[in-house]
């Protein structure tokens, strides 16, 4: 029921990381050595753990890995191509910590939180 909604909002955030990746001038909410790194790592944590999810069988998972790898890496050449960012490879490097950890919360608790929450819709809707 609520997977449509769940897909949608992915989505969204993999065209939020695409625009904030390529866009000339992005807002810059930390600033301090490193501070892109980690918000690299984040986006891609979110994308991968949200993503995974939605997708519970191990092949589903290592396409999810692959293509978030493959999205990192293929936004960091149009970067470089730009002439108003950089090519980076530590931002790749960021890029794929972050599917690999977002992959390894999904092996926790916190990977079953969207499962969680349609099922206590679906229960909340049967009373």
């Amino acid at each position: 029921m609520l997977r449509s909604v769940w897909l949608a909002s992915g989505w969204l955030w993999v065209v939020t990381v695409c625009y904030l990746s390529l866009m000339p001038h992005p807002p810059q909410p930390v600033s301090f050595p490193g501070a892109d790194k980690i918000e690299h790592a984040f986006a891609y944590v979110s994308l991968m753990w949200w993503f995974c999810q939605l997708y519970a069988a191990r092949p589903a998972r290592i396409r999810l890995a692959l293509a978030f790898t493959a999205m990192g890496a293929g936004i960091e050449v149009l970067q470089g191509m730009s002439g108003y960012r950089y090519f980076e490879y530590t931002d790749m490097l960021a890029n794929t910590t972050g599917v690999l950890i977002g992959w390894g919360l999904a092996q926790t608790a916190l990977g079953r939180v969207l499962p969680l929450i349609e099922r206590r819709s679906l229960t909340a809707e049967d009373r």
